[in-house]
């Protein structure tokens, strides 16, 4: 399985951009999402979506500005991003787990495929 995620670019604070990703050799993945990883920092959790139903999670700090959602007929998964901010500003992953493990949606070792990142700089 290979994920291909793009949609990555420069956005001024307060603006929108949404981000696609394409997993490859595999159709309904069980569980997709989103980590991010700025700077000297982590790789974090963002969002996390179930395919089979599109119940979905998002971290304490991007709820309520993004949104991440699938598109059953093109195998694809998005994440849409409003009100970005300075602080959004990473390389963003896209991520899949072939297991249900929906309880472990916001660890990285849940997920078995890994997409090559698109960086999002947001300007103030």
């Amino acid at each position: 399985v290979q994920l291909q995620a793009s949609g990555g670019g420069l956005v001024q604070a307060g603006g929108s951009l949404r981000l696609s990703c394409a997993p490859s050799g595999r159709y309904g993945l069980p569980v997709m999402g989103w980590f991010r990883q700025a700077p000297g920092k982590e790789r974090e959790f963002v969002a996390a979506i179930r395919w089979r139903d599109g119940s979905s999670g998002y971290s304490g700090s991007v709820k309520g500005r993004f949104t991440i959602s699938r598109d059953n007929a093109r195998n694809t998964m998005y994440l849409q991003m409003n009100s970005v901010k300075p602080e959004d500003t990473a390389v963003y992953y896209c991520s899949a787990s072939g297991r249900s493990d929906w309880p472990d949606r916001e660890l990285r070792t849940n997920y078995d495929y890994w997409g090559q990142g698109t960086l999002v700089t947001v300007f103030s």
